[in-house]
């Protein structure tokens, strides 16, 4: 389906562009010449484009203008913060990422070049994570004389276990777009200039699903994975409970019952 333009995205900063196909949303970082950097006000925009979604976006695809996805932080924007400060700014990231991890809808990100400091910390907010082959992750902190503020801390242990963040944080490894399928930061790989189609492909496939089945993987899968087993078992069957005896998963149980059901999907 061909992009169109849509006011209802509101006022973005210069650095975001935001389209719409069908149920899809495109965000794109659109600073090329800074490596998709990430200051202020590309933060707070993202925050802004996922709080407002228009009605009817089941999923958002994220992805990167120009080499890189993004470099991270703008170290041009870094100031002398007092503590309160510091802890504040990192706040904002945070609550700007929480919009994308437990937001209205899934999310893609797809990912090419640099996917570095506060970029990864993006990244690791989606849900699905697509990398064309140009993709590197680093996280250049520990260099910097600085420490990961875009919940990278809660995130990325959780995707690749606690050493290896340790690893490239006190030694500065990176690791290349199969390595990094390889450990789990993204689920898939794909020839240069092919991402953006996989990422469109997967979110439309997510917004076929049942809101509700979309809603329950995003929210409370999570932190089901985090509870203790017996509070997590009664967590899903309250949840499978609640999914089952929906309208609209009757009628697509029904569909599949005689035969009119979408069939499972390979790759």
């Amino acid at each position: 389906m061909p992009a169109s333009s849509d006011t209802n995205f509101g006022d973005l900063p210069p650095s975001l562009a935001a389209e719409r196909r069908g149920a899809i949303a495109i965000l794109r970082l659109s600073r090329p010449e800074k490596r998709n950097a990430l200051d202020d006000g590309t933060v707070l925009g993202i925050e802004s484009f996922f709080t407002r979604l228009p009605e009817g976006i089941k999923a958002v695809v994220v992805h990167g203008q120009g080499e890189h996805f993004s470099a991270g932080l703008d170290l041009s924007e870094l100031t002398e913060r007092d503590t309160a400060q510091g802890v504040e700014h990192s706040r904002m990231w945070h609550r700007a990422f929480q919009q994308i991890e437990f937001g209205k809808v899934p999310v893609v990100a797809v990912l090419h070049g640099a996917v570095v400091g506060g970029g990864l910390e993006l990244a690791a907010a989606a849900h699905i994570r697509v990398a064309e082959k140009s993709a590197y992750y680093a996280l250049p902190e520990g260099s910097r004389g600085i420490y990961v503020g875009g919940g990278a801390s809660v995130r990325l242990p959780k995707l690749i276990g606690v050493s290896r963040m340790q690893d490239m944080m006190l030694t500065g490894h990176s690791y290349s777009a199969d390595e990094g399928l390889a450990i789990g930061l993204s689920h898939y790989v794909v020839d240069v200039g092919a991402g953006l189609a996989k990422g469109i492909e997967l979110a439309e496939r997510i917004a076929q699903n049942a809101p509700l089945t979309n809603f329950a993987v995003m929210h409370v899968l999570p932190r089901i994975a985090e509870s203790d087993p017996a509070s997590g078992y009664l967590a899903e069957s309250l949840m499978a409970a609640i999914a089952q005896g929906s309208d609209e998963a009757k009628a697509r149980l029904k569909d599949f019952l005689e035969k009119r059901g979408t069939k499972v999907l390979r790759g």
